[in-house]
């Protein structure tokens, strides 16, 4: 707890649904939400419009310190508005190509540091939700709540294939299976902050659950563990 705030975090890789049960949480108990992926996001998106290249580790610590963003949660849930040099970029941030140019950045220990304090600083009262890949393990280390949600590679990248039918986009299955296992072996490997459960970390497997039914179980845990 952060000066009398709970903190959850939820972490888990990606299509895991840790992003959607987060925002859940975070409206369902008043809470503030970060989507600490959103940072790397803009990071990329910024280093690409600014002409900084991902080699540059210094040019991009410099950015990733001083980037001039804002975010305006959504009052009814969701997703919140983000803000890049008072641009809205909330669609933008979620191309394919920018997040994977995300994860090569957030691959990078100077860029993590950077990034630290700005990711702390979302924590204030009544409380925070925050959702990522470390959240539990190195950003809110003393967490009250640590969740890490999972699911088989197969089961989400037949999410994330279903979400770019949605938007009308198109990949084949087979290619989003192995850029799935493709990006989980990167996000484990990193030598700074890979991607693991904290050891007292709440593990849930989501593969045969719907958001319904896992939101309902965390849920529980809260009560159960904050009296929330």
């Amino acid at each position: 707890m952060t000066d009398n705030c709970p903190i959850i975090t939820v972490d888990g890789p990606s299509g895991s649904g840790k992003g959607t049960i987060s925002q859940l949480l975070a409206t369902d108990l008043g809470f503030h939400y970060l989507d600490s992926g959103a940072l790397y996001r803009l990071l990329a998106l910024a280093a690409q419009r600014h002409k900084v290249l991902f080699d540059n580790v210094a040019g991009l610590s410099v950015l990733a310190a001083h980037m001039d963003i804002t975010f305006e949660m959504n009052p009814e849930g969701g997703q919140p508005t983000v803000f890049l040099e008072s641009e809205d970029v909330s669609t933008a941030i979620r191309n394919e190509d920018i997040g994977e140019s995300a994860s090569i950045v957030a691959a990078i220990p100077e860029v993590r540091e950077a990034l630290l304090q700005r990711q702390q600083a979302f924590a204030r009262k009544p409380g925070l939700v925050a959702d990522g890949r470390d959240m539990g393990t190195v950003v809110f280390a003393d967490a009250e709540l640590k969740i890490f949600l999972t699911a088989s590679p197969d089961t989400r990248a037949k999410r994330r294939h279903k979400q770019l039918i949605g938007k009308g986009e198109s990949d084949s299955l087979a290619a989003l299976i192995d850029w799935v296992k493709q990006r989980d072996a990167r996000d484990g490997s990193r030598s700074v902050s890979p991607l693991r459960p904290a050891d007292d970390a709440l593990l849930l497997d989501s593969t045969s659950l719907s958001i319904a039914e896992v939101f309902a179980q965390l849920r529980q845990e809260v009560k159960d563990r904050l009296s929330i």
